[in-house]
């Protein structure tokens, strides 16, 4: 949990830099693609081509276009009609897309992973619930389609690694990923993008190159290796404790009057899901000892 906890934090500090520098300053196109860029090009060389079977190949574009190319496209149009807290507010619906993906591929139900779920986004909405704009409905509708596209990628990764199991380290794989959201980042931008609108500001630059090797880089493939780690139900609650981290560092750093009670509140019970979500795991038997003679 110790990968999914850090990248919580590197998540929660992003919306914000997205939020305050390039939030109708700088292309979402272009922000996008840069991202993809720059972490493609740390992981990209570290990536074993012909140690890698075929079908893991295209899994991990498929998952690239998913979680980061079509989600981040969203995300970042969302912020043209939504601020941070608002944004931050939608995605609490991503734990039952992590959850409902995760049993529908398992063929299975597991209440304890829906009840935690369900109880982590009480969790957030306590902490956030008014001023909507008129923009609501696109701003939501376009954060669910991100909310899907995102549970749908790490649970699909996670299934993959198990599925093509190696002794190859996951970083020596994972650069398939960066091309598969490349694959959907630089046609948005060279469709719909607005050369009028790149970053003029170095700290818009600044903030790009930050969001590209530590958010996109780092922080997604820590996420996904931690997501191997864990249970679905615990992975679709981390997926909110982004949220109250968000509302905490942007009141912090930006001023931005949240009340700190309701701040608290939803923390402590989004922290309460993590531990019902435990209560889905099957212990495996003990072993009983083999009897001497």
């Amino acid at each position: 949990m110790g990968y999914l906890l850090i990248v919580t934090l590197i998540q929660a500090f992003s919306f914000s830099l997205i939020g305050e520098y390039l939030a109708g300053h700088v292309d979402s196109y272009f922000a996008v693609l840069v991202r993809v860029v720059l972490a493609g090009l740390v992981f990209i060389p570290l990536t074993r081509w012909r140690s890698v079977e075929p079908a893991f190949m295209r899994g991990m574009l498929l998952i690239g276009a998913l979680q980061f190319g079509v989600t981040y496209v969203c995300l970042y149009l969302s912020f043209r009609v939504l601020t941070v807290p608002e944004v931050l507010l939608f995605t609490i619906l991503t734990p039952l897309h992590v959850t409902l993906i995760e049993d529908a591929l398992n063929r299975r139900f597991n209440p304890w992973a829906l009840i935690a779920a369900l109880v982590a986004v009480a969790g957030a909405a306590v902490i956030r619930y008014d001023r909507i704009n008129p923009d609501f409905f696109m701003g939501f509708l376009l954060l669910q389609l991100a909310n899907f596209t995102y549970a749908a990628g790490q649970v699909l990764y996670k299934h993959l690694v198990a599925k093509h199991p190696s002794d190859l380290p996951h970083y020596r794989r994972f650069g398939f990923f960066y091309l598969g959201a490349l694959a959907v980042a630089l046609p948005a931008f060279l469709l719909f993008g607005k050369s009028s609108f790149l970053p003029e500001a170095p700290l818009q630059w600044g903030v790009l190159v930050f969001l590209g090797l530590v958010s996109t880089a780092l922080g997604l493939y820590w996420w996904n290796k931690g997501a191997c780690l864990v249970n679905g139900g615990t992975l679709a609650v981390m997926n909110n404790l982004h949220v109250p981290v968000g509302l905490l560092l942007n009141l912090l750093i930006w001023n931005q009057h949240e009340e700190l009670g309701r701040l608290f509140l939803g923390g402590s019970v989004i922290l309460a899901a993590v531990w019902i979500s435990r209560l889905g795991i099957r212990k495996p038997a003990p072993v009983a000892p083999p009897e001497t003679r």
